[in-house]
């Protein structure tokens, strides 16, 4: 048995799979002082960043500019790639549409510092977003957030915190780690990534994307997800699609420039007058089950790192109620390249997932937010 103590440490084992090794490297040009990447091809609209975090770690992000561009898209990717690995994406997205995108690395991963963990990502987005703000000029009201898979998690984190933003888009989300791997349907004060929570929080629309045949994050992740969102905008299933196929799909851009388009039309005045209505108290009628039905196979590649539990009974769960808080190895959501996840590490995985949720009722008397 697990005690609350031992969550954090077991379930990092799992969390995150940045490339090993990175697919780039960072270094200062002595020509013109400025910072380039290695491993990627050069372009003059290219800018190499290394932004420091409230932690102490400096993150790298790569913003890409479109002179035709009129908003700004900041985009959380999953947690099996690094920068390198989506620079033919980020460049294609660029183009198609007519946004400047900024993409970062999370801490550990690629040419960044420190270590990975949910704090870590949550630092990083609000230090990339204070950069597009301090040395770009681009203020909220002018950003889309995207949230791909894990990546999601920071982005909504972001997105509760900003009222004036103009969109966000949700690209394989998840609800939350545990809900990846057990039937639940409330929350845990252990979980982490509480999407669920946060995208009532969100006063901005909100783009939901999500393959009907994804076997990594369920499709019932992202059915409810738009149906808890404030402002939901028209969804993109996408049959067949499973978890990083997406963009291969023709109606994947297609419905992602809809979106980007609309949300350049939308004036100052009708932006007011949504974010009053975002304020009202919502009606009990609009709050929905979030009752979901997920999958665990082997093809997952993540495990999520937990955050230290704090029980109303206890407030640590380590032994004055007699109970310990089992690990939570949930899946994340970004598929691993092959050979990345051994065999031994997703049999464990099974195993501790397994556990968890014979347990799970247990816990949940005691250990719910």
């Amino acid at each position: 048995m697990l005690s609350g103590c031992s969550v954090s440490s077991l379930a990092a084992r799992f969390a995150f799979f940045p490339p090993e090794p990175a697919t780039y490297a960072v270094r200062k040009d002595e020509a013109t002082g400025r910072l380039v990447a290695s491993g990627v091809p050069r372009d003059n609209a290219l800018d190499v960043l290394l932004v420091d975090t409230t932690r102490g770690n400096k993150v790298v992000a790569f913003y890409f500019r479109n002179p035709c561009a009129r908003l700004t898209l900041l985009y959380s990717h999953g947690n099996a790639a690094d920068l390198g690995q989506l620079y033919d994406l980020f460049v294609q997205l660029k183009v198609n549409l007519k946004v400047n995108l900024m993409g970062y690395d999370y801490s550990g991963y690629g040419a960044s510092t420190g270590k990975p963990s949910e704090e870590n990502t949550y630092a990083d987005i609000e230090a990339v977003y204070q950069c597009l703000e301090t040395e770009y000029g681009i203020s909220q009201e002018d950003i889309i957030l995207y949230g791909q898979s894990v990546g999601s998690g920071p982005t909504l984190h972001l997105a509760s915190r900003l009222p004036r933003l103009r969109g966000v888009v949700l690209h394989s989300a998840i609800l939350s780690g545990l809900r990846v791997v057990c039937h639940v349907n409330f929350t845990f004060c252990f979980d982490i990534y509480k999407n669920v929570k946060k995208i009532k929080k969100v006063k901005c629309p909100v783009l939901v994307i999500h393959g009907t045949d994804d076997d990594v994050v369920n499709w019932s992740h992202g059915k409810e997800l738009w149906k808890l969102a404030r402002e939901p905008y028209d969804p993109l299933w996408i049959k067949g699609g499973g978890h990083c196929n997406l963009e291969l799909y023709p109606d994947f851009i297609r419905h992602l420039s809809r979106f980007i388009r609309e949300m350049e039309t939308i004036t100052t005045k009708i932006r007011l007058k949504k974010i009053r209505q975002s304020l009202q108290p919502r009606k009990k009628a609009h709050r929905v089950n979030t009752a979901t039905t997920t999958t665990f196979t082997t093809n997952c590649c993540c495990r999520i790192r937990v955050r230290k539990p704090t029980c109303p009974s206890c407030n640590f769960s380590c032994g004055c109620c007699g109970a310990a808080v089992p690990a939570s190895p949930a899946v994340a959501a970004a598929a691993v390249p092959a050979g990345a996840a051994s065999s031994a590490a997703v049999a464990e995985t099974l195993v501790n997932a397994a556990d968890l949720c014979a347990r799970a009722s247990t816990f949940g008397s005691f250990c719910r937010d």
